[in-house]
């Protein structure tokens, strides 16, 4: 899993950014890509959609759309990051995001790849998977 470091925050982060008016979801995946690291993704899909509720910190309530992709060796190699923005990258291990990322990213990595494993998208309220078709309390 390919994670970026911001110099703006505390924590490991996927790349990515926000939605520009009349921009989808995907066209911004793909600009982001472009302007933090210098490629042009190559993507196999939507992994999921997470509902993120209003944070203690002031952030409002989002939606994060994760795309799922591959990157080659050389294109790691490739990198190039707005120092302004970004102050490293790093390719790690998923067992090992919890330790870098904060927790409400990285709770949604393990449903994220779970679903790319299986062909799917999932959709997640604070990174956990909603139990469609069961009776809600």
């Amino acid at each position: 899993m390919l994670l970026v470091k911001p110099t703006y925050s505390e924590g490991w982060y996927l790349p990515g950014g926000v939605i520009e008016a009349d921009e989808s979801p995907l066209s911004a995946c793909v600009r982001e890509c472009e302007e933090e690291l210098g490629l042009v993704p190559r993507l196999d899909g939507l992994a999921c959609v997470d509902w993120g509720s209003p944070r203690d910190d002031g952030v409002d309530a989002v939606n994060v759309f994760v795309f799922g992709g591959t990157i080659t060796g050389a294109e790691i190699a490739a990198i190039r990051l707005p120092p302004e923005e970004l102050s490293d990258h790093v390719l790690v291990a998923p067992e090992k995001i919890p330790e870098l990322a904060p927790p409400h990213v990285s709770r949604r990595m393990d449903p994220s790849l779970r679903a790319m494993a299986d062909g799917r998208a999932v959709y997640l309220e604070d990174g956990r998977e909603q139990p469609f078709g069961l009776p809600r309390a």
